[in-house]
């Protein structure tokens, strides 16, 4: 079960439709993952098909990392605000985040919300701070991986996974995979 009031990052991945956006739901909960975050929530299309995946990947690459599907988003959004949580909504037409991303508290849970459809008003209302990862069309994987990155300031890509039973080594040329 997510532990969802734990300092830390943590992703709503907003409207997942189960046909449409199966492959970039997977790559937002795939990067929330290896980029730092502690687990991810989705909305929309329940889909236990990719619930399925990310579990096998952490069983696999390691965790902690855990996936929860969320039917009611916006009293989510409402709780998570209330219990002391902060909402960092990713949207182009934010703050940049190299102006800002020093106001994303470090002490408390932070929900980062990334959309699929267009994303209601009420979100930018909810939302502690709007990011914008740069002021022009893009893809919410990309804006999480910058994000993230921008957030852990480069650490989590060193991060070491607990209970990985794959692991790459890194080499100039080749793949080298040791088996844990």
């Amino acid at each position: 079960m997510l532990r969802a009031m734990e300092p830390g990052i943590y992703v709503l991945r907003l409207g997942h439709r189960r046909e449409r956006d199966k492959r970039i739901t997977t790559h937002v909960m795939l990067t929330a993952r290896a980029f730092g975050a502690k687990g991810v929530f989705y909305s929309g299309d329940r889909d236990e098909k990719i619930e399925e995946k990310l579990r096998d990947v952490v069983e696999r690459w390691g965790g902690p990392f855990e996936v929860k599907y969320e039917p009611d988003w916006l009293g989510f959004l409402k709780k998570w605000k209330k219990s002391g949580g902060f909402i960092c909504h990713l949207t182009m037409y934010g703050l940049h985040v190299d102006n800002c991303i020093d106001k994303v508290p470090r002490d408390r849970p932070v929900l980062v919300v990334v959309g699929s459809e267009k994303v209601p008003r009420i979100v930018y209302e909810l939302a502690d701070l709007n990011v914008a990862i740069g002021h022009q069309p893009h893809s919410e994987v990309a804006a999480l991986a910058v994000f993230l990155d921008r957030y852990f300031r480069g650490e989590e890509l060193r991060r070491e996974f607990e209970r990985a039973k794959i692991k790459v080594l890194p080499c100039e040329r080749g793949k080298k995979v040791i088996r844990l």
